[in-house]
């Protein structure tokens, strides 16, 4: 081969190498979810976090207890385990410390509320990350009876301990599913996954976390309906709001809706009267966005009665019962295999150009 011959080969593979090389992101974005019913988010946030101790705000719900306030937190870093009371202007209006045993800012990535023993609204904060990609044996989860009232103030926690059935993973979704009070775990990988805790939490030994479903590729939060009709995961991208009206497993999707472009989109919360969504995002003065949702009548419909899942299933008759998977476009294990595939194709092929053109 001259090298004439190696130098069009090479040419004609970039778009090859483009593709492959891009890896999962360029594959993530083909297969997020795209817009459905729910209207375009604004351009303008609903409010922006004013607190300069907010840096990385990486999880947000709202709360049970005080109307008009949302729960946020950093991912880690220098403030150590607190959370940060805002209200709908984004000021700060409480400060929580953690304090208990086990209680540290490894790499705090998701908030939601359920309740504690006694029934009344708790907090969990989801110290889930892994930047090691599964290298930890486990992770912690934090929970905290939400207070009263709203001042500055130090609080012990509980901490329950969890692992993975499977195996351990990267995670930045948990939500609290308040029917049952179950916590729910959403790996963040290519196919990523629904992990269910054990119905009720032990603080004194391990939890399994069990896959009970397929997630959408990269979740970066999840949040439950107040009233416990409808669950929303979020990626970079989007979100996909699901019908919960049978649980979590094999739930089916009801609305997607595009999210604003951000610097790193991690947070999510469902408003208090389940009308729309709050997406924010990481960094210093981060906005929040209210992304309004539809999840049709009834508590999600069956997609024949005017809701949100008619005709957006894939099926002739427009309903079904389609999981987080299976609504998602390319099976995301498929995907990876592929993607994989490609690099070694692309490697190979580039190689034996590199010889032959030395020789040559």
């Amino acid at each position: 081969m001259t090298r004439g011959a190696a130098f069009a080969v090479s040419v004609a593979l970039v778009p090859l190498c483009s593709l492959t090389l891009a890896g999962p992101a360029a594959l993530a974005a083909e297969a997020s979810p795209t817009p459905g019913s729910g209207a375009p988010p604004s351009a303008e946030p609903e409010f922006t976090l004013t607190d300069e101790r907010i840096q990385e705000s990486s999880g947000m719900v709202a709360s049970r207890r005080h109307e008009g306030v949302f729960w946020t937190h950093n991912d880690s870093g220098a403030y150590g385990p607190e959370l940060y009371a805002v209200n709908e202007d984004g000021d700060t209006v409480a400060t929580v410390s953690l304090t208990g045993a086990g209680v540290e800012a490894r790499d705090w990535e998701a908030v939601a509320v359920g309740a504690d023993d006694s029934g009344e609204p708790a907090v969990y904060v989801g110290d889930i990350g892994d930047n090691f990609q599964g290298g930890w044996p486990n992770v912690r989860v934090y929970r905290f009876t939400e207070p009263a009232d709203l001042t500055d103030q130090t609080v012990e926690a509980t901490t329950f301990t969890l692992s993975y059935a499977d195996g351990g993973r990267d995670a930045e979704a948990m939500m609290v599913d308040p029917h049952d009070n179950r916590l729910y775990v959403i790996s963040k990988e290519v196919s990523g996954g629904v992990y269910a805790a054990p119905e009720t939490l032990d603080p004194e030994g391990v939890n399994t976390l069990t896959r009970v479903d397929s997630a959408p590729l990269y979740a970066t939060d999840a949040s439950f309906a107040p009233d416990g009709s409808h669950f929303a995961i979020r990626t970079y991208w989007a979100a996909s709001v699901y019908d919960a009206a049978d649980g979590v497993e094999g739930a089916r999707i009801v609305d997607r809706v595009s999210l604003p472009e951000s610097d790193q989109g991690e947070s999510l919360a469902f408003a208090p009267d389940g009308s729309a969504l709050y997406a924010g995002t990481e960094g210093a003065g981060s906005p929040v966005w209210r992304v309004p949702v539809d999840t049709g009548t009834g508590g999600g419909g069956d997609g024949a009665d005017g809701g949100a899942g008619s005709g957006d299933t894939g099926e002739p008759d427009g309903g079904g019962g389609g999981s987080a998977a299976s609504e998602q476009g390319p099976d995301p294990r498929t995907a990876s295999i592929l993607i994989w595939t490609g690099v070694g194709i692309a490697a190979v092929v580039i190689a034996g150009i590199a010889v032959l053109a030395r020789r040559s």
